[in-house]
């Protein structure tokens, strides 16, 4: 099992995650013919909040993070992405053990949409997460807290 640990972002860090997202959203845009690298270096940079981006770090490499915040009555997972090549070692159900920790700890249900030609789905659903309505590109999901941190 390989050892991970967390860390908030700095504004340096912002060309790596680019390139983490592009490479892990490559394959879902490209199943709804949606891919465009320039498009989604521009969406993300251009909301891109150092504070609310927490990396997922392996020997001090980044190879994945998330973005986590509150929002009205529940926080928002606005993106979590892992490297394609540390994906299914368990990394996302590290950071998602830390997400499902935050909501119980601020007793606030975490929301969140994906494309819907992404495996995402299946791994929010295997951590939780229920479906709660489509639109044309996205599914919307939503998790309850719970008073435990993870079942």
């Amino acid at each position: 099992m390989m050892t991970l640990s967390f860390k908030t972002a700095a504004a340096t860090d912002l060309e790596k995650l680019i390139s983490i997202r592009i490479a892990a959203m490559k394959e879902s845009l490209e199943n709804i013919g949606r891919f465009n690298p320039e498009r989604a270096r521009e969406r993300f940079a251009s909301n891109f909040t150092p504070e609310k981006t927490t990396l997922i770090l392996k020997e001090n490499e980044i190879i994945g993070f998330y973005v986590l915040f509150a929002k009205d009555d529940y926080l928002w997972l606005d993106h979590l992405y892992i490297d394609p090549t540390v994906q299914s070692c368990g990394v996302g159900a590290k950071a998602m053990m830390q997400i499902v920790a935050k909501s119980s700890e601020k007793k606030r249900p975490v929301k969140l949409c994906a494309l819907k030609e992404s495996r995402a789905n299946n791994f929010y659903k295997k951590h939780g997460f229920k479906l709660t309505h489509s639109e044309e590109w996205d599914n919307y999901y939503t998790r309850p807290y719970l008073e435990e941190s993870f079942p």
